[in-house]
């Protein structure tokens, strides 16, 4: 197993993110598909972390709009993963694309809320759906009070600019109930389960449904 902090930077100095990403996108899309026709799954959607120099190709669109139609996915449950770095440079052309993307179906989450040099003035533009509270704040959320602070304020900002909000990174029973005092109500984490492939995936869900 190659962990994507041991990999991603690789692939982005050799341009390898590219073809990567777009193999990813569309294993997501088939992976839709499959669960289409379950209707203990039909409903899950699947978010899809984006590199920025994917996201930068002037075909970034089209190859989304591509992977959908010769897939057959449904919009509605691809879920794409954008990091504040993004939204240093071009602003006009993350709109763009996300609006365009947007009119399809598809949702976008910001990635590692907090961590970069991201304005309020450009997420109050872009059509974002959700905010991820980075794990950076999370681990120690119990111990720290900037920490706590920054959480709450985050949630408190989602809830204003009626975006959801997602915290990662949630180990343990104590950053739970915090951060669901606070007002969070979506989460991930090791206390629910390590990664597994989808095959593991699938029989927790069935489990956790029995």
């Amino acid at each position: 197993m190659i962990y994507p902090i041991d990999f991603i930077s690789i692939a982005e100095s050799s341009k390898l993110i590219i073809p990567i990403g777009n193999w990813l996108l569309r294993m997501a899309c088939e992976q839709l598909v499959r669960w289409s026709s379950q209707p203990e799954f039909s409903h899950f959607t699947i978010a899809v972390n984006v590199s920025s120099i994917q996201f930068r190709l002037p075909t970034f669109v089209n190859d989304v709009q591509s992977i959908l139609g010769t897939t057959g996915a449904d919009p509605h449950l691809l879920k794409l993963e954008l990091t504040e770095s993004l939204l240093v440079d071009d602003v006009e052309d993350v709109i763009t694309k996300m609006t365009e993307l947007k009119a399809r179906g598809v949702s976008f989450s910001l990635d590692d809320f907090g961590t970069g040099y991201s304005s309020l003035a450009y997420i109050k533009q872009m059509p974002f759906d959700q905010l991820k509270i980075d794990k950076s704040f999370v681990q120690d959320v119990l111990d720290n009070p900037n920490d706590a602070t920054i959480a709450r304020t985050i949630i408190r900002l989602a809830d204003s600019l009626e975006l959801a909000v997602i915290a990662e990174g949630v180990e343990n029973n104590g950053q739970y109930e915090f951060l669901k005092q606070c007002g969070c109500h979506a989460f991930q984490g090791f206390l629910f389960s390590r990664p597994v492939p989808v095959k593991d995936f699938e029989r927790l869900v069935r489990k956790q449904k029995s």
